[in-house]
Order: C-alpha cells, then structure tokens, then sequence
C-alpha cells in the first residue's frame, strides 16, 4: 500500500455497495481480517540529551531504533481483535530487546462487542493477565478524506487521557511526582489522537488502544508516535483464531501499573543504599 493524497470527496453509493458486500449475519463469524502496521516514534532526549554531541545523539538513536520503529500485527473479526508486536533481533546485540520488553505492550485481545480487554503482559520474568474494560473514547468524527492505499479514509480526533495509553509503561520522572495535597485535584494528562478509518471495513477495531469508529482505523498519531497501515488481507489463508489469552496472574490495569511503579521505586532505592 502506498500514501497517495487527500481526496475532498468520497462517493457514498460506493461506501454503500461496499457494506452490503462484506458478510453480514450469520456470516460475520467466518469473516476476518488481518492488517500489519508500521509505528514510528520519535525519540525525546530531554536535558540528558541537550549535553550529547550530536555525534552521541546519533549513535543513540541507532541503539535505540528497535525501540522506535516497530511492527504490529492487528487480526481481527466483526467482535474480537489480536493486536501483537512482530518481535525483532537487536541490531547491535543480535538478542531481543529484554529491557524494553519490560515496557512494551504484550499480546491485547479486544472485543468490541463484550467492551473486554485481555492482555498478556511480562514483567522481569513473571507474567501478569490483566483483564479491564476498554476505555471509551469520545472520537469527533469530520467529513476531511483522504486515501491510504485503495481505502478511502475519514478523520476523527479524540482526547484521551495520556494514563490510558501509557498503563503497562514505566518513565523514572514518575517516582519524581509530588503526592496530591489533601482535597487537591490532579490535574490529568491528555493526549491529541488524530486517526483515520475506512468505512469499506466496517469494523470498529484500530490498532493499539483505539478502538470504536465505524471503520477500520488504518492511520493514528498519538503524541510522538505514528502508526500507518502497510498491508490489509481479508480472509487471509492462515487466518488465526482469535481468543483472548489465558495465562498469568489475573491484574487490573491500575493494578498492573502500580506493580511496576513499586518494583522500580523498589529497584531504585537499593540501588541508592549500595551507592551509600
């Protein structure tokens, strides 16, 4: 699939025909699809960075490259979705990224239809379900097109609190957060989504956590991170069967976040006492 350009207008009587001809009742459980997408994100160095030559700045962001260039694999049916990483070798050590991995978003099943979500998530050898509801999102859905390879697409944007997003992440300026003062609010971190859906698949599935337009979302930005859709196949041969998966200690989102924020906070002060 290639980017072409922007389109101002998108024929609804093809749209129409499009939805009649996709399986519909009984037939929906046979219908499924798959679609690979390309993440890039760009790398934020902070004040660390602002003392790197630009020489350093460099050779870092090639030692980092797997971190910020990624592919991710989306099956899907009418009700359910797999969204998973498509792992890669370490350029320099010729080994998985294992630090990273510990961050990384494991194996995500969704179901649209339920408002379920399953996720395989590993964390310094112990592997965690954590089981939650998806996180509606309130999309503002308008009528600007354009095309990703032959689907036409519609623009939606949404503003998602930055924690739904970031839940199974970890950033050491968390452990430098002050505590909210009693009776204080917290003010709460958005994020700007801006994503593009085709009603030609008329599922309402996306990669990552978007999820809930009327199509298949094939493009979304979200802070500094990209991600495009590259390749759709519908009713693919090796069509995988789509089921939540079923190991690991049951946890919720809020629970899994918290884990990692002690086992760092952990971490970090007996690497402060050894130092001492």
């Amino acid at each position: 699939m290639k980017f072409s350009g922007i389109k101002n207008i998108v024929p609804l009587f093809i749209t129409i025909l499009l939805l009649m001809v996709l399986p519909s009742g009984s037939a929906n459980k046979e219908f499924q699809g798959r679609a690979i997408y390309m993440a890039k994100s760009k790398m934020e160095l902070g004040r660390w960075g602002a003392r790197l030559s630009e020489a350093q700045k460099k050779q870092v962001k090639e030692r980092l490259k797997n971190r910020l260039n990624k592919t991710y694999i989306l099956d899907f049916n009418k009700e359910a979705s797999l969204f998973e990483e498509k792992e890669v070798l370490d350029a320099y050590s010729g080994a998985t990224d294992s630090w990273g991995k510990n961050f990384s978003r494991g194996l995500q099943y969704k179901n649209v239809k339920d408002n379920q979500l399953v996720q395989s998530q590993e964390f310094y050898g112990k592997r965690f379900l954590v089981k939650d509801k998806l996180e509606a999102i309130q999309w503002q859905m308008g009528q600007e097109t354009k095309k990703i390879g032959n689907y036409d697409c519609f623009k939606a944007v949404a503003a998602i609190p930055t924690e739904n997003l970031k839940w199974f992440d970890f950033s050491w300026s968390e452990l430098r957060k002050p505590e909210p003062k009693e009776g204080e609010e917290q003010e709460i971190e958005m994020t700007t989504v801006e994503a593009w859906y085709t009603l030609q698949i008329p599922v309402r599935h996306g990669p990552a956590e978007f999820w809930g337009l009327p199509g298949l979302i094939l493009e979304v930005s979200a802070g500094d991170t990209v991600m495009l859709c590259t390749e759709i196949q519908l009713n693919p041969d090796d069509a995988k069967a789509i089921t939540p998966p079923d190991k690991g200690t049951e946890i919720t989102k809020k629970e899994y976040k918290a884990t990692i924020v002690s086992k760092m906070q952990e971490m970090m002060n007996n690497r402060g006492r050894r130092r001492g």
